[in-house]
């Protein structure tokens, strides 16, 4: 397997990451393919280029082999409050299949932690969902406890959190 190497987003490869993103997003969750796109992908420079989020790609032999981002978490769930935290939400971890198993998701979320800490967040939250094989064990490897798990039968959504110190 190519050797990968970690890449800050950059306007020049917008196309490519939201391309990239939509395909992975759309073979994980097939019940979303027929949606709409997500506003952050639309505005993917808005949002992680001159907002307040953050993008991370890996790639080997110059192709997209895993992204990476956060954006600032917008207290849509009634059940969890963290007003008056700087709060991110990890979103996007996507990892193409023969790339998995090798340290590259956690090297991607390491560098996007320090991304994190250096900006000042205070927390990092993110969910996810039991029928994605190994998230909920691979993000308590990171660190993440859970902090809420709805009761719907479909999604289970599980909600998890990672304090992070100055």
């Amino acid at each position: 397997m190519t050797p990968w190497t970690l890449h800050e987003a950059c306007a020049e490869h917008i196309e490519d990451i939201v391309e990239f993103v939509n395909c992975a997003r759309k073979d994980m969750f097939p019940k979303l393919a027929r949606s709409p796109m997500p506003t952050d992908l639309l505005d993917f420079a808005g949002v992680y280029l001159h907002g307040q989020g953050h993008f991370l790609t890996a790639r080997a032999d110059g192709a997209l082999v895993a992204v990476i981002g956060y954006v600032p978490y917008d207290h849509r769930f009634a059940q969890l409050d963290y007003r008056g935290l700087k709060v991110v939400e990890v979103v996007r971890l996507f990892v193409l299949a023969q790339y998995r198993r090798g340290g590259l998701a956690a090297a991607l979320f390491a560098a996007l932690r320090e991304q994190a800490q250096r900006m000042g967040v205070q927390c990092l939250y993110l969910h996810t969902h039991p029928f994605l094989p190994g998230a909920i064990e691979f993000w308590q490897r990171q660190g993440f406890a859970i902090v809420d798990i709805e009761p719907d039968p479909l999604w289970q959504t599980t909600h998890m959190l990672l304090p992070l110190t100055p």
